[in-house]
């Protein structure tokens, strides 16, 4: 039993988990150091919200709010746990948008321009389309499949200046990050699709619940088309709370990816190509188409996710976004990071995510702290995260050193003759 777990413990694939476990701890524990810490400066928040700051910190998705005695209460929050999914879904796929590019090599600092593409093509879709031209399914499907082919273009184009050009990636990256910015922001500022139905949403565009239809003999937006991805029942698991189907989307989308990197010719090329280009063209690998595939794979991903997002129909996005990038765009890097680049890793790197995202929220509403202290949480962990190989060397170290005693041993003992042996000498020489 011990020498099986030894061997388990010298795994590169158990290290890998160890060292992300690790981070997590340590952002866990700072966090709820920065807790004690500002409970400490302020005497209105006091030792009992001290203590429950740092419970919130560490199980904070288990909390059901206040009971009437005032203490916090624990159990199955089901709504919580909800929003967890629904948060985690485009997380899902802008983690597997940043570690597909990093498993071939790349580095794709683009997934919130990809996602920008992404929604934009996927409201344009689901609000043009008259109501009652084609079944609701239909118009989901193509504002999905929109969404995926406009986050899949806008990250071919860095990933084509990389492969014909040699310019490096991230600044090709930053620069779409920002035209995309600013293209959305254009596209919906001359359309009809402003949200002027109801008058305190000034600056947002329509729910895809909305419908393009005639009234009076011209084309208006109205409530109810019901262009929104399926509960599938999870809406009875979790009552209220935006959860849908979108989640278990994702995961099939990561389940596919992990498949597709592992099991499949392209993924090998893929991978040969980012662990060396040159030796991949010189084994027959079309280097550069390639290179192009890889990061309009990473954009059609990033794109997918925002698609999922937006097609929940109860999401309102802001259109105005020439001076702001999405977090979803920029968290998929902490969470591909946090899962080491696995497409399986990285659905629990993004529940996790997501959860720190629903913590924060608790803080807020339960206790006088700030929700940005989950913000210093998530940068523990990817500041570790990114010394993640680091980690990994202090564990390997102790198994190391045995290996290294281990044969130390083994070179004195053939090296030192046994006494069969000198008197098998004694007698030739005799």
């Amino acid at each position: 039993m011990k020498n099986t777990l030894l061997d388990l413990y010298r795994k590169d694939s158990t290290k890998k988990v160890l060292a992300s476990l690790i981070s997590i701890l340590a952002g866990l524990v700072v966090g709820a150091i920065v807790v004690v810490l500002v409970g400490l400066s302020k005497p209105n928040i006091g030792a009992s919200g001290i203590w429950d700051g740092v419970r919130l910190i560490f199980a904070g998705i288990l909390s059901t709010g206040r009971a009437a005695t005032g203490e916090l209460s624990w159990g199955f929050n089901a709504r919580a746990l909800g929003n967890m999914l629904f948060r985690a879904t485009p997380l899902i796929l802008t983690g597997l948008s940043v570690a597909v590019a990093n498993k071939t090599g790349l580095f794709n600092i683009g997934a919130p321009g990809q996602y920008l593409m992404g929604t934009m093509a996927t409201l344009v879709v689901a609000l043009s389309i008259p109501y009652g031209t084609m079944p609701v399914f239909f118009v989901w499907l193509l504002a999905f499949l929109a969404g995926c082919a406009a986050g899949a273009l806008w990250g071919a184009i860095p990933g084509a200046l990389k492969a014909f050009l040699n310019i490096n990636e991230v600044l090709a990256c930053i620069m779409t990050n920002w035209l995309a910015a600013n293209v959305v922001t254009w596209v919906f500022e001359e359309s009809n699709m402003k949200n002027i139905v109801e008058g305190t949403k000034a600056g947002y565009i329509y729910k895809t619940t909305y419908g393009l239809t005639q009234v009076d003999g011209a084309w208006t937006y109205v409530e109810g088309n019901g262009v929104a991805t399926a509960k599938m029942g999870l809406d009875k698991i979790f009552p209220g709370s935006q959860v849908n189907g979108g989640i278990l989307i994702a995961i099939v989308i990561a389940i596919g990816v992990a498949i597709l990197m592992s099991k499949t010719t392209l993924g090998y090329e893929l991978k040969a190509c980012g662990a060396n280009r040159h030796a991949a063209r010189y084994a027959g690998i079309r280097d550069k188409r390639n290179i192009v595939l890889s990061m309009a794979i990473a954009g059609g991903l990033s794109g997918a996710g925002a698609a999922l997002y937006w097609l929940s129909g109860n999401t309102e996005f802001f259109w105005s976004t020439y001076q702001s990038l999405p977090a979803a765009g920029f968290n998929g890097i902490p969470v591909a990071l946090l899962a080491v680049n696995n497409p399986i890793g990285v659905v629990f790197s993004a529940l996790f995510m997501a959860m720190l995202n629903i913590v924060g929220q608790q803080l807020t509403g339960f206790t006088a702290y700030n929700e940005y202290i989950t913000d210093v949480i998530i940068a523990v962990i990817v500041y570790l995260s990114a010394f993640s190989l680091l980690i990994r060397t202090k564990l390997s170290g102790k198994s190391k050193a045995g290996k290294t005693n281990a044969n130390a041993e083994l070179v004195k003992t053939e090296e030192k003759p046994t006494a069969e042996a000198e008197t098998e000498k004694g007698g030739e020489d005799a």
